[in-house]
């Protein structure tokens, strides 16, 4: 089986129905008895799940009266719903072909807002997004200035990365225990684009890939938007049921598998070696390909740093096994530089899709990320001691201001996957700007819709000072009292 999947199929011409389920809609929206008028708290919510890209633009809603035999309410409330929709600019319709989604003039979907920053508000916790210390940033660019002007006098288009990028990349893996060659490495703008190009090589619409819940919420996007049924595995906060994982693989054959195993975001966890050689065989019993995303690996507060995910498979399945990675969490997400280490064929095959759409990626860029990656033995420790600082503030404050919210310390990563006891996520998220507080609720990291409303993630990126005052503007908005809700977070609705 393990050649089954071994390189992208090119004969498949299937392609996903564009048509969004009556059931999957209703499993999404709130009861529409919750709170009155029910079309207009259906509309809300319909619009949120819009912007946060849970729903895809352009995707046609069901009929009127399986929404309505959906949710269990009439016909006319549906009707009203969708004529907010489309007077909002959330939807339009077509003679004769249903109600589309759409994004109304002058709004950004929410990822794009999110990456944009707060425009409005004081504290930003909706990002874990830590910054480059300035003077390591001055230092590499007066290194790689003649080197720049070098590279001035040559076309500049590099689709597989400068040599001595993919050679330092190459280099990095071998030392952290897994022999890697150059020709093994492919360059990208960021672990996202990364991630982007080997759906778009070895997947097609409507391909199964199995996916963790929680999970990383802008892979989740760039799923959907390939138009992939993601086949969800739980995590808990005591890690992953491997059964139902192995189980998964077996049973389900999904074309490809997406894992974060190295302080996974959002929970923290970090996968067991003996899981991890578990998810190995079971793959490579299945065919199916296994991309594990690394960005975090590095990020080892309380444990030593993990050796390469793909250091465990066997001779024969270690051509399965793709591994994407960034200097984003360790560095800096500005320099927009990851790569992928695939076996050299495949890596030829990316860099295939790659010119595609951007024929390589910024020189400065690169040549920057040299000498930032031969500087990461001095650069990571202070980065590493910064944030175990910063994530004591952040549990000391969250038990003084709300001591009745529950968390496992992450031995690494980020951010701290809090539980709240309530559904009160989105509620909480929409109140706290109202506070000064951009947060996150547990449902944009779900794979499967109507889950984690009583989660928050909460990123110890920031100073402790700020993330003091963020918790006890939070427990301030939550004294207000709040009731649980499974759908609202914020829509910018403008009715």
């Amino acid at each position: 089986m393990a050649d089954r999947h071994r390189f992208p199929h090119t004969d498949r011409t299937d392609r996903a129905d564009r048509t969004l389920g009556s059931r999957q809609l209703a499993a999404m929206l709130p009861d529409p008895a919750e709170a009155r008028p029910a079309y207009r708290h259906l509309a809300r919510a319909i619009s949120a799940l819009i912007l946060d890209g849970r729903i895809a633009l352009h995707v046609r809603l069901p009929a009127e009266r399986e929404l309505a035999t959906a949710l269990h309410t009439s016909r006319a409330t549906v009707t009203a719903v969708y004529d907010l929709l489309r007077e909002s600019g959330y939807a339009h319709s077509r003679q004769g072909s249903g109600t589309w989604t759409a994004l109304p003039e002058g709004r950004a979907p929410s990822g794009i807002a999110r990456l944009l920053g707060p425009q409005d508000t004081a504290i930003d916790l909706a990002s874990a997004a830590p910054g480059l210390p300035e003077q390591a940033l001055l230092d590499a660019l007066a290194q790689v200035t003649p080197r720049l002007a070098e590279h001035a006098h040559t076309p500049g288009y590099h689709p597989y990365g400068l040599p001595e990028l993919r050679a330092a990349v190459a280099e990095r893996f071998t030392r952290r225990g897994l022999a890697t060659m150059p020709e093994q490495i492919l360059v990208t703008a960021g672990a996202q684009h990364a991630l982007t190009l080997v759906l778009g090589l070895l997947c097609r619409p409507g391909d199964r890939v199995m996916v963790e819940n929680p999970s990383y919420p802008n892979a989740l996007e760039a799923m959907r938007r390939a138009r992939l049924r993601t086949l969800s595995v739980p995590v808990s906060d005591t890690g992953w049921d491997i059964e139902i994982t192995e189980s998964t693989f077996r049973q389900a054959v999904p074309q490809l598998a997406y894992l974060l195993p190295d302080f996974h975001n959002p929970t923290g966890c970090l996968m067991p070696d003996e899981e991890r050689v578990r998810i190995l065989r079971a793959a490579e019993r299945s065919g199916a390909w296994l991309v594990v995303d690394e960005t975090l690996a590095d990020l080892a507060l309380d444990v030593p740093a993990p050796p390469p995910f793909a250091s465990r498979a066997t001779p024969g399945g270690a051509g399965q096994v793709i591994t994407i990675g960034s200097m984003s969490k360790t560095h800096w997400g500005g320099l927009r530089m990851g790569w992928v280490r695939a076996p050299a064929r495949l890596v030829t095959e990316l860099a295939g899709q790659r010119v595609a759409t951007d024929m390589g990626g910024s020189v400065l860029d690169q040549l920057l990320a040299v000498p930032l990656l031969a500087r990461a033995g001095e650069l990571l420790p202070a980065r590493l001691e910064q944030l175990r600082r910063q994530r004591a503030a952040l549990a000391a404050a969250l038990a003084e201001h709300l001591p009745q919210w529950t968390w496992q310390l992450p031995p690494g990563g980020l951010s701290l996957w809090v539980d709240l006891g309530a559904p009160l996520a989105s509620a909480l998220a929409e109140r706290a700007l109202d506070y000064g507080v951009r947060i996150e609720g547990g449902a944009y990291f779900g794979a499967d819709p109507g889950l984690f409303e009583q989660r928050l993630r909460i990123p110890y990126t920031t100073s402790p000072e700020t993330l003091r005052e963020a918790v006890h503007r939070m427990a301030a908005a939550l004294a207000e009292g709040l009731s649980p809700s499974s759908a609202t977070r914020r829509a910018h609705w403008v009715a």
